[in-house]
C-alpha cells in the first residue's frame, strides 16, 4: 500500500473524531432541549472535551512516546469507541459529561498520532501536503459529519448520532491493524521538557497565534446551528444545507492551505486566510434574511479559517524541526483550549449580550492573531541577522 493511500486512512480515522467534536455544534439544540438544560449549558459540553482534551494529551503522549505507533493508535481508537458507545446508551447530564472526558482522551492521542504517522510516512517535500491531508479529514467531519448528525438527529434522535460514529471507529481499528506498519516511537520527551518549549519566545508566539484564531473561530462556529435559525432567520429546513456548504468549503479550504503553503509560503497563507477570515465573520452580522448572501458568506468564512489549519500546523514544526513531534503535540493541545475558551466566551456573549455579538467578538481574536504573527516574524528576522553577524 502506498504512503498516500495510509495517509488518507489516517484521514478517515481523524474525520471520525472530527465528528464526534464537532457534531455537537450542529444538534446543540437538540441536545439542550432534551438533556433540560440551556443553550450556553449545552455549549459547555464542547468546553469540556476540549480541555480534556488539551489537557491530558500531552501527558500520555509525554507517557506512551516510545510506544509502537500502530499499537498506540489502534488502543486510543478503542478508548474513543468506548466512549462513544457510553455517549449512546448513558442518560442525562452528568452521564452525558462523563462520556465527553474519556471521548477526549481517546481522540487527543488518535489525533495526534495520526499526524505523527502522516509526517513519517510521508515523502520528502510533501510533510505539510500529508499533514493537510489528515486536517482535511478532521474538517471533512463538517461536510459530512454534522450535517449528517443533523438530518441522523432529526429522524432518529440525537443520541444515535454516537452509536453510529462508535460502529465505524470499530470498523476503523480493523483497517487500521492491517494499513498501518508497526512503527517506533520516539525517544521519549519529559512533560517538563515538553512545556520548557514554551519559555521560548517564537514557540510562545507561534501557540499563540493558534489559540487567537481558532479561538475567534469557535467563538461564533459553538453556537452556529442557533445564530443561523435566529439571527440570519435561515429556515430550519435549509439548516442542514448550510451546514453542508460550510463543510465542503472547510475541506476545501484545508486542502489548498496545505498546497499554498508549499508553494507560496506560510506567512503569505496565514495572512491571507486570517484577513478574509475577519471580513467574513463581519459581514456574517451585517449579511441577514438573505439565504443567498448567507450561504456565500459561509462558504468564504469557513474556507478562510481552514486554510489556516494545516498552514499553522506546518509552521509551528518550521519553528523547533528538532521537536515536530512535541510541537504538533502541544499546538493540538492549544488547539483545544481555543475551542474550550471560545466556546465559554461565546456562552457568556450568549446570555450577557446577544447571539449577534459572537461574530464581532470572533473577529476580534482574529485580529490578535494577526498581530502575533507579525511580531513573530519580526522575532525571526531578528534572529536571522544575529545568526548572520555570528558567522560573519
Amino acid at each position: 500500500m502506498s504512503s498516500s493511500s495510509k495517509v488518507y486512512i489516517l484521514a478517515i480515522v481523524s474525520f471520525l473524531v472530527g465528528t464526534s467534536e464537532y457534531a455537537l455544534s450542529g444538534i446543540l439544540d437538540k441536545v439542550a432541549a432534551s438533556l433540560d438544560v440551556s443553550l450556553a449549558a449545552a455549549g459547555q459540553l464542547i468546553t469540556i472535551f476540549s480541555l480534556i482534551y488539551a489537557l491530558c494529551t500531552p501527558i500520555l503522549m509525554a507517557v506512551t512516546a516510545s510506544m509502537d505507533r500502530r499499537k498506540l493508535i489502534i488502543i486510543s481508537m478503542g478508548i474513543f469507541v468506548v466512549s462513544n458507545i457510553l455517549a449512546f446508551v448513558l442518560p442525562g447530564y452528568g452521564l452525558f459529561v462523563v462520556a465527553r472526558i474519556l471521548m477526549a482522551i481517546g481522540a487527543g492521542v488518535v489525533v495526534v498520532t495520526a499526524l505523527n504517522i502522516a509526517a513519517k510516512i510521508a515523502p520528502a517535500g510533501k510533510q505539510a501536503s500529508s499533514i493537510a491531508t489528515v486536517v482535511m479529514g478532521f474538517t471533512a467531519s463538517l461536510i459530512v459529519g454534522v450535517p449528517l448528525g443533523r438530518i441522523t438527529a432529526d429522524t432518529l434522535g440525537w443520541k444515535s448520532v454516537f452509536g453510529a460514529i462508535a460502529l465505524l471507529g470499530i470498523i476503523a481499528m480493523v483497517i487500521l491493524s492491517f494499513a498501518i506498519p508497526r512503527m517506533k516511537g520516539d525517544v521519549p520527551v519529559p512533560l517538563r521538557q515538553q512545556l520548557s518549549l514554551l519559555k521560548k519566545p517564537k514557540v510562545a508566539l507561534g501557540l499563540a497565534i493558534t489559540f487567537f484564531w481558532l479561538g475567534g473561530y469557535s467563538i461564533t462556529y459553538t453556537y452556529l446551528s442557533p445564530y443561523l435559525l435566529k439571527v440570519s432567520e435561515i429556515n430550519e429546513q435549509y439548516l442542514s444545507g448550510a451546514l453542508l456548504v460550510f463543510g465542503i468549503a472547510s475541506m476545501i479550504g484545508s486542502k489548498l492551505g496545505g498546497l499554498s503553503a508549499d508553494r507560496w509560503g506560510v506567512n503569505r497563507t496565514l495572512f491571507g486566510g486570517f484577513t478574509l477570515h475577519i471580513m467574513m465573520l463581519i459581514l456574517l452580522s451585517v449579511v441577514t434574511h438573505t439565504l443567498a448572501g448567507v450561504m456565500i458568506v459561509l462558504l468564504l468564512w469557513s474556507f478562510s479559517a481552514w486554510s489556516s489549519g494545516p498552514t499553522q500546523q506546518y509552521h509551528l514544526t518550521t519553528i523547533e524541526p528538532e521537536a515536530s513531534g512535541v510541537m504538533l503535540s502541544l499546538n493540538q493541545s492549544m488547539m483545544q483550549l481555543a475551542m474550550a475558551a471560545g466556546a465559554g466566551m461565546g456562552g457568556i456573549a450568549v446570555e450577557s449580550f446577544s447571539l449577534s455579538f459572537i461574530t464581532w467578538l470572533g473577529a476580534a481574536g482574529i485580529v490578535i492573531a494577526i498581530f502575533a504573527l507579525v511580531i513573530l516574524n519580526k522575532v525571526n528576522v531578528v534572529s536571522k541577522v544575529n545568526v548572520n553577524q555570528q558567522l560573519s
